[in-house]
């Protein structure tokens, strides 16, 4: 396992090569991803191998790491393993693309060279829920119960149903 994974790489010269890249990459790194978590230390686990089938150049492989997100419904840390499989196909243009087989996604190369990281956020981002949450119900277990006390006080300060009037005319039936 490499101590530190290059920043920018050549895929398709990779591809050619039969390349491996094997290695850590630490959270704080991944910019975008690092607003979106409550604890950035920790880092992803990318194993990542780069080859051709025929024409087509490709990178398959394996990404692992252990995110802190926010539980939206408690607004509490909650860790989020994160464990995806990557298959991408190396193209340059969206005919390229379109041409894929089914199980690929493209990687779009405009350039020779792609910043690494890039392509491990992207992944990361697309595995991650749209809105966090524990396994269990968080509200119900809060020890201080503020959330659940503020309901009970909202609660008893509406004013009375404007349609309880028609509910005791119906059971007196002088509807």
């Amino acid at each position: 396992m490499l101590d530190r994974l290059p920043e920018y790489i050549d895929p398709f010269n990779l591809a050619d090569k039969r390349g491996e890249l094997k290695g850590q990459m630490p959270l704080k790194s991944l910019d975008r991803l690092a607003k979106m978590l409550i604890n950035d230390a920790g880092a992803v686990d990318v194993d990542l191998f780069f080859g051709r089938e025929g024409r087509l150049a490709k990178v398959e492989g394996h990404i692992e790491a252990v995110l802190e997100l926010q539980c939206q419904n408690c607004l509490d840390a909650v860790k989020w393993p994160i464990d995806c499989e990557i298959k991408l196909g190396i193209v340059a243009s969206m005919d390229q693309a379109d041409r894929l087989p089914e199980d690929y996604e493209p990687l779009m190369v405009d350039e020779e060279k792609i910043q690494l990281k890039k392509i491990i956020e992207d992944e990361i981002l697309l595995n991650l829920p749209a809105f966090p949450k524990h396994q269990h119900n968080c509200i119900a277990k809060k020890d201080d119960n503020t959330s659940i006390n503020l309901l009970k006080d909202d609660e008893s300060s509406f004013p009375e149903n404007p349609f309880s009037i028609l509910a005791k005319l119906k059971n007196t039936g002088d509807l």
